[in-house]
């Protein structure tokens, strides 16, 4: 299947999938195995040299993972993907093949609290660094770019503010300074958003959340646009130059567009071993299904939540990208035009006292740090998620001592307004 040929609902059904050979099942069977057998030794050889493409061992290669795999990068626009065990995997699994020890990474200061820990702190220990940027600076991206500068990262939907980053302003920059740009597009998901189309290189997600829509599994993706040229700028040696692992093989010489895709199967997961396994791939492939008609009912739940929630008198301000007060409401248009996702927050009058009261006074809305669920979330993330983080680092990243993350699901919408009046009322006393 092509996705030229098809819709996007038809894809998320059928991508990368066929009855199964063997059996005729209709749905695709969880390969819950650890080893595959081999033809013969020359079978063998040729898929221990790269020679031949097939199933080794599932700590690289799985039938139920590469059904997925396929999926997403469809459903992205992509050449080929690489699952992984989350979306914190994903992301040191993006990075992975283009930095060394004294590289950087220039990253967006609006990212989910993990992912500024993970960037600012523990990448620290392979030798790279993060240069954290307003993303919505073309001049501050620019001048933080250096000579061993090998990508920029950003979110195309942060969490948890809702922030819509300029997708074809930012791959710019990239292109003039000879990076690729990695988009994290879980809130937004394909269906919303497809950076690849804005000029993005690599797209992982957290499948964990929208992707599998049910807060059943982890996982993570990283997908490639296979439209980078890793030889131009002679930055990113691991794809360009004779690997030894593999007798000298050249990733991008004997892969082409698929060099990143075959690079993070044949050393990420040999060497990492950041394993999706079989069944969550089994589960994220049910969720993928519907993502379509979940996401347009979370839009639809968030926009007219958010708009009431404007409008009350114990809220000051709502992020939501999907308001015309919102200074992402134009830019949301052009990156986003199915809508602006369902992931906001809401500063809330009394500051944190009375976000941590709030949160105790719900009852249909589960206070738990995921996001994505068909069930409503919430979450104060400055006591949690961005606990970590200074006061400082929290309202730029949108996470403010008196905000309250939302992730709205998919249930009533007015019931989920009547339960957020509730707890807001009962939070004042």
């Amino acid at each position: 299947m092509t996705e030229k040929t098809y819709g996007f609902d038809t894809l998320q059904i059928h991508a990368g999938a066929r009855p199964d050979p063997a059996t005729g099942a209709r749905q695709t069977p969880i390969y819950q195995t650890t080893a595959f057998c081999f033809r013969d030794a020359e079978h063998a050889a040729a898929l221990f040299n790269l020679q031949e493409v097939g199933y080794i061992y599932s700590r690289l290669t799985n039938p139920t993972v590469s059904v997925l795999q396929e999926r997403v990068a469809t459903l992205e626009g992509g050449a080929g993907a690489v699952c992984c065990s989350s979306g914190h995997a994903a992301q040191i699994m993006a990075l992975f093949p283009l930095m060394g020890p004294g590289d950087n990474v220039v990253v967006s200061n609006r990212l989910y609290g993990g992912s500024v820990t993970q960037f600012s702190q523990t990448i620290k220990r392979f030798g790279w660094e993060a240069k954290f940027v307003d993303i919505d600076k073309k001049g501050e991206i620019s001048k933080a770019c250096t000579k061993r500068t090998k990508a920029i990262f950003c979110e195309s939907i942060a969490n948890p503010g809702g922030h819509i980053a300029d997708l074809p302003m930012i791959a710019k920059v990239a292109e003039a300074k000879g990076v690729p740009l990695i988009v994290d597009n879980t809130s937004a998901t394909p269906w919303l958003c497809r950076p690849i189309e804005h000029g993005a290189t690599l797209v992982v997600h957290s499948l964990t959340k929208y992707m599998t829509g049910n807060g059943t599994v982890t996982g993570g993706v990283v997908v490639d646009s296979g439209k980078f040229d890793w030889t131009a700028a002679g930055k990113h040696p691991s794809l360009t130059d004779p690997e030894p692992a593999y007798h000298g093989l050249k990733f991008h010489e004997t892969f082409g567009p698929l060099a990143f895709t075959f690079h993070g199967i044949a050393v990420g997961l040999r060497d990492l071993g950041m394993t999706m396994n079989p069944q969550g791939a089994f589960l994220t492939l049910l969720g993928i299904e519907t993502l379509s008609l979940r996401m347009e009912r979370h839009v639809a739940n968030a926009k007219k939540i958010a708009a009431w929630m404007e409008e009350h008198d114990l809220i000051t301000e709502v992020t939501y990208a999907g308001l015309k007060s919102s200074p992402s409401f134009r830019r949301m248009k052009m990156i986003c035009p199915k809508g602006a996702g369902a992931l906001f927050t809401a500063r809330l009058k009394g500051g944190y006292d009375a976000c941590t009261r709030f949160i105790d006074n719900l009852d249909l809305f589960s206070h738990v740090a995921n996001l994505g669920d068909a069930r409503s979330l919430v979450i104060h993330s400055a006591s949690t998620t961005h606990r970590q983080l200074s006061d400082e680092q929290r309202e730029r990243a949108g996470a403010a001592n008196d905000m309250v993350r939302f992730s709205i699901g998919i249930e009533d919408a007015d019931d989920l307004i009547a339960d957020i009046d509730q707890a807001l009322k009962a939070a004042h006393g």
